[in-house]
């Protein structure tokens, strides 16, 4: 009888939070065993919940916080910054559903203040949220001049989004510092628009230039990355990521001196410009620069008219950056509440 409930109960909760949200359920060494739940919080516009902001939600949840919480924010249009601060790791911000569940606000200029969403504390997770710079986004429709206007900063280490969307035209996702991990996610914007000095992994993202929108010739730039050291480990990898949209776009230009980009296994569409990457304020220094393409397809990545310093990595340097292990270094990834399934 007790071996039977036993299955029973294991059977719901692999239905209730594996079938039931297509994910696998992995079970963590910190916040979670098979015979709970992780706290959640609820949040949700029409009074439903014990919130309607999920700042408040966040602002609920105690300073050093050292066990996983949930907060499940139920569909609706949410217009407030929100930010988790140093002091609130171990935060599982899920979204109901990445098309209904929009967080959205309109300030600019700052890299520090504009930002929609922020995150400092390390241990994040983030699934099924889209981030939204409401400043000049949607393009179509906004006469405002191009400025920086942040849908995210990412600046805590140890941090993974999951199905999540982020949309603006320039300086879109501050993918500032630290570990962190991108998974089935939308990056949108023109100009610079992922950018900054994160240790980080694309897999399976939709890289989304808009930059026809504001122009039909109009060119712009996807990274702009920020190594600023020959022993820095950071840098952005994209891996079996798409690249399509409007307009013409360069893969990256280089923030910082050390610049590292890799583009591995994605579809990159005829939007890439031929020359593919700029040196920007390093030309003559472009041998510090790290900018490669490896096994990518599509008409975009025709390779024969791309800048003669794009680096040709040895297979040994591609698989350590390519690899999981590169950003999960101390199996931080598997340690969080849930992973996506493949």
């Amino acid at each position: 009888m007790a071996v039977h409930f036993f299955k029973s109960v294991v059977a719901f909760l692999f239905l209730f939070y594996g079938l039931a949200n297509g994910r696998v359920l992995q079970w963590p060494s910190v916040g979670i065993n098979i015979f709970g739940f992780i706290p959640t919080i609820y949040v949700d516009q029409s009074g439903f919940a014990q919130f309607q902001k999920i700042q408040s939600a966040i602002d609920s949840i105690p300073s050093n916080n050292s066990h996983w919480t949930c907060i499940f924010i139920r569909p609706g249009l949410y217009n407030e910054q929100v930010t988790i601060p140093v002091d609130k790791p171990f935060i599982y911000l899920r979204g109901a559903d990445v098309k209904t569940t929009i967080v959205t606000w309109g300030a600019h200029d700052s890299l520090i203040t504009s930002s929609t969403f922020s995150s400092f504390a390390d241990n994040i997770v983030v699934e099924n949220l889209n981030f939204t710079n409401s400043y000049n986004y949607p393009p179509m429709n906004n006469k405002n001049q191009m400025k920086p206007a942040l849908a995210a900063l990412v600046s805590g280490d140890r941090t993974s989004f999951y199905g999540c969307a982020f949309s603006g035209l320039q300086d879109t996702l501050l993918d500032d510092n630290g570990k962190h991990y991108f998974k089935l996610c939308t990056i949108e914007g023109t100009m610079d628009f992922i950018f900054g000095s994160g240790q980080s992994i694309y897999e399976d993202c939709t890289i989304l230039v808009n930059a026809g929108s504001v122009a039909q010739d109009y060119t712009g730039f996807i990274t702009a990355q920020g190594r600023s050291n020959p022993n820095d480990e950071n840098g952005f990898v994209f891996k079996n990521c798409k690249v399509i949209g409007t307009g013409k776009a360069f893969l990256g230009r280089a923030w910082r001196g050390y610049a590292r980009v890799i583009f591995y296994k994605t579809s990159l569409s005829n939007i890439i410009v031929p020359s593919g990457w700029d040196a920007w304020n390093f030309k003559g220094h472009e041998d510090q620069i790290t900018y490669s393409e490896v096994d990518c397809d599509g008409e975009g990545a025709d390779r024969s008219k791309r800048v003669k310093w794009e680096k040709e990595l040895s297979k040994d340097m591609v698989e350590s950056l390519t690899d999981l292990s590169y950003v999960n270094t101390d199996n931080w990834i598997n340690a969080q509440p849930f992973i996506l399934a493949n």
